[in-house]
């Protein structure tokens, strides 16, 4: 979890721009969308790491702590938390600049397990 409430833990991995396809009538942004964009980051920081092929096998835990507009850049912060032999955890927290500016907030953070992969498919020692 973070060391600061204003700032975010680990390393920038993916950056993009809620747009209005992503949300309902309201305008605030699908959770799904949320998660996938989180997954995506979480599976190239895991991918770095087994440089090679992984794939998710869990969200173990997920915390909506606030919604995502319509025109804010989400961006998703990735840290390992810990490495197994074929499995690896990733912490994940979503900022969002708010209206494209400088404010950011937290709005969501979670830990995503993934699992190193073979050309077929089966799990695979990292490395």
């Amino acid at each position: 979890m973070s060391q600061s409430p204003d700032e975010p833990e680990g390393e920038l991995t993916t950056r993009t721009l809620a747009m209005p396809a992503d949300a309902n009538p309201s305008g605030d942004i699908f959770g799904g969308w949320v998660l996938s964009q989180m997954d995506i980051a979480g599976g190239i920081a895991a991918g770095q790491r087994a440089k090679g092929r992984v794939a998710t096998v869990a969200v173990n835990a997920m915390s909506f702590i606030r919604p995502v507009n319509v025109g804010d850049i989400l961006c998703v912060y990735a840290s390992i938390e810990r490495t197994g032999r074929t499995s690896i955890s990733v912490h994940l927290e979503a900022w969002a600049m708010r209206g494209r500016l400088s404010e950011r907030v937290k709005v969501t953070e979670g830990t995503f397990t993934f699992v190193a992969i073979d050309k077929d498919g089966k799990p695979t020692p990292f490395g």
